[in-house]
């Protein structure tokens, strides 16, 4: 049987993305998701969203993308893997943490649009001048 590492996450920037280079000089991204759930409240009986904060990290001319075209608030969609890893810190304790490895990342809605229709661009579109613009009229579509 074989195992599956595969995570599918839609939310918000929580901050502008953060670019940097391997020594190499392969692109690195970071990227803070917020991704809300909602539970309802045992006491009130009342619906309430409960934010939870994912690190997402996004390499070579996808990272790039990001870091050009995405800021804070901006929707995303991110397809990809867990990676667990553990360090000592320099207070000489054991550190951990779990992030994801995106394998795609989808730009939703439009820089600057407020008109709320969610928009779906691959992030790879973006190198090739994608339109960020508002989604074209109903009566473009042919049915």
């Amino acid at each position: 049987m074989a195992n599956i590492n595969r995570v599918v996450l839609v939310g918000n920037l929580t901050r502008d993305p953060e670019l940097r280079h391997t020594p190499s000089g392969m692109a690195v991204c970071s990227l803070r998701l917020a991704v809300n759930t909602r539970r309802k409240d045992q006491a009130t009986g009342e619906w309430t969203e409960k934010p939870n904060y994912f690190d997402i990290t996004v390499w070579g001319n996808q990272g790039e993308n990001c870091a050009q075209y995405l800021a804070k608030g901006r929707p995303v969609g991110v397809d990809g893997r867990l990676e667990w890893r553990e360090w000592d810190a320099q207070d000489g304790t054991k550190r951990q943490a779990v992030e994801v490895i995106a394998d795609t990342v989808q730009f939703l809605g439009s820089r600057g649009d407020g008109d709320g229709q969610p928009q779906f661009v691959p992030a790879t579109a973006a190198a090739e001048g994608a339109d960020f613009g508002p989604a074209g009229a109903d009566d473009d579509i042919p049915f």
